[in-house]
């Protein structure tokens, strides 16, 4: 991994950056190289390095082993020491080779280390040789969702490296960076050992109507400017169907009607709120009736809105 693949990079954060952080970076680049939006043909590319890089600094466990173990994160067992590794990775530098034993060797100077023995018999040295049975690894996978699917659940078909097709259950409500926990899903284990889970890191998609933030979701409410004055109940379209939103009257762009619990469900909890943010729109063409109408109502109004306080 050179340093330009580095995650932290990628995503274009410090290796201090808090949790926050990291969410709006993702987010922020998601919007720009989403293949549904961005139609350069590296767009694909970017997007997955930008995924991959969230998938494993979204999550603290897998960040930690990140910042200890570099690109080699996924490939160290579980118990070594980062120093250890280090010190083993600067011995392999210098060459290596089997010994009689079986055990890997590397040139250090003028001694020789043992790889085996540097990292406490975690591995074992001869690719035929076990020492007992050894538990699949866990392992990660990125699925790609829309607000939609986040929001009704259901069965997806997933294809994963080897290759592999599996059916996997969404519950409904999923929020981005969520993890779902296939059990026996993942690394197999040897020697009879159980296979080690999968977890499916969910990342919702940018959508052109919805904005997501934890289960809230914001959408854009247009109305026209009769509406907006004299205020009305419009229906509007949500993930989980149609909704009926009441407009009070006087109402300006940039406000947010609230519909409590009709943001993404929560199968434990509180759902989300849904916030429909008021945006008044004019006709892009007047008729003569609606020119004069227009006209009328700018003679006999003294509103003025550079006015107001």
């Amino acid at each position: 991994m050179t340093a330009s693949d580095d995650f932290y990079t990628i995503l274009g954060v410090p290796r201090t950056a808090g949790q926050d952080e990291i969410q709006r970076a993702y987010r922020k680049l998601a919007r720009q190289y989403h293949p549904d939006v961005n139609k350069d043909p590296a767009a694909e590319d970017r997007f997955k390095e930008i995924s991959e890089a969230y998938d494993v600094l979204s999550e603290p466990d897998t960040r930690r082993r990140y910042d200890a173990f570099g690109a080699d994160f996924r490939q160290v067992p579980d118990g070594v020491d980062p120093a250890t590794w280090a010190h083993a990775k600067a011995a392999q530098a210098g060459g290596s080779w089997p010994d009689d034993e079986g055990s890997v060797r590397f040139g250090y100077g003028a001694d020789d280390i043992d790889l085996d023995d540097l990292l406490g018999g975690l591995f074992g040295a001869r690719a035929g040789r076990r020492r007992g049975p050894v538990p699949g690894a866990d392992q990660e996978a990125g699925i790609d969702l829309t607000v939609e699917d986040a929001y009704r659940g259901g069965r997806r078909s997933l294809t994963l490296p080897g290759p592999r097709t599996i059916d996997v259950n969404i519950p409904a409500g999923v929020t981005d960076g969520q993890r779902i926990r296939l059990a026996g899903q993942g690394g197999r284990g040897s020697d009879g050992a159980p296979a080690g889970d999968l977890y499916l890191v969910v990342r919702l998609a940018p959508h052109p109507r919805y904005r997501v933030d934890s289960r809230d979701i914001d959408v854009d409410l247009p109305l026209t400017p009769w509406e907006a004055a004299l205020g009305t109940t419009v229906t509007l379209e949500i993930p989980g169907g149609e909704a009926k939103v009441k407009v009070p009257a006087g109402t300006s762009s940039g406000r947010r009607l609230r519909l409590r619990g009709r943001g993404l469900p929560h199968p434990r909890g509180k759902p989300g709120d849904l916030f429909a943010e008021a945006r008044i729109v004019v006709p892009p063409e007047l008729t003569d009736e609606d020119r004069r109408l227009f006209e009328q109502l700018a003679a006999a109004s003294t509103f003025d809105p550079r006015r107001q306080r």
